[in-house]
């Protein structure tokens, strides 16, 4: 039998009419887009969920825009999307370019395979583990970063780590990902990264440290 809320279930927050709830209130909200469609929903009986389903006209975009007021949020959790259409992916990406001023992010377990166009200006924490990203190029502008979380995903090289040379960053995790097998992996993204103090949760150790290049020695003459 039908139960009360039914007849929500397949709402974001910002549908739910008569509540001034806004997104940075928020710290694990559901954005994905509204659920199946008619004709699923038909055939599973579900019908009764379609008369929360009507046009909606500028006005109310503009209201549920302000209210979703991304813009403000500080700290947002937006994994676990279950993005699996194009149109739940877009969607998605609109609400990341919305936040301005965030400075810790999570946003595991999303799919998410290239976030180039994509600007943080103020993080300084992003966990974007069990994604489907194969480079560091495929990363969000991040250039106040300190804490960045990669693991679990499919980044094969180091090719591109450099980007990140600016940045405060101060720890990375890189575990379960192919470029973690790399000769001297962990000299070569300490050498890459200045400011890196903790990879994949250890502290940088002396063997970290590159040795001098040889061939330098070669090119000099010793006078006794």
């Amino acid at each position: 039998f039908e139960l009360p809320s039914d007849s929500f279930k397949y709402l974001r927050w910002c549908d739910i009419e008569d509540h001034d709830v806004r997104g940075n209130q928020l710290h694990c909200p559901r954005v994905r887009e509204a659920g199946p469609s008619e004709e699923e929903l038909f055939f599973r009986g579900e019908e009764h969920t379609l008369k929360k389903r009507k046009r909606v006209t500028d006005t109310e975009k503009w209201q549920k825009k302000l209210q979703e007021n991304w813009e403000n949020c500080a700290e947002l959790n937006l994994s676990f999307q279950d993005l699996g259409d194009l149109y739940q992916v877009e969607n998605f990406k609109r609400i990341l370019r919305r936040l301005i001023r965030v400075e810790k992010l999570w946003l595991v377990d999303n799919s998410l395979t290239d976030l180039s166009a994509i600007r943080l200006p103020r993080c300084r924490e992003l966990n974007v583990n069990k994604n489907h990203f194969t480079s560091f190029k495929q990363l969000p502008k991040i250039p106040q970063i300190q804490h960045l979380s990669l693991a679990e995903n499919n980044i094969m090289t180091l090719s591109g780590i450099s980007d990140l040379r600016h940045a405060p960053l101060e720890s990375l995790v890189l575990k379960r990902n192919p470029c973690e097998f790399q000769e001297r992996y962990r000299q070569l993204v300490f050498s890459s990264l200045p400011n890196l103090k903790v990879l994949d949760g250890i502290p940088k150790l002396p063997e970290d440290c590159s040795p001098p290049d040889i061939r330098f020695f070669f090119k000099m003459c010793t006078i006794l």
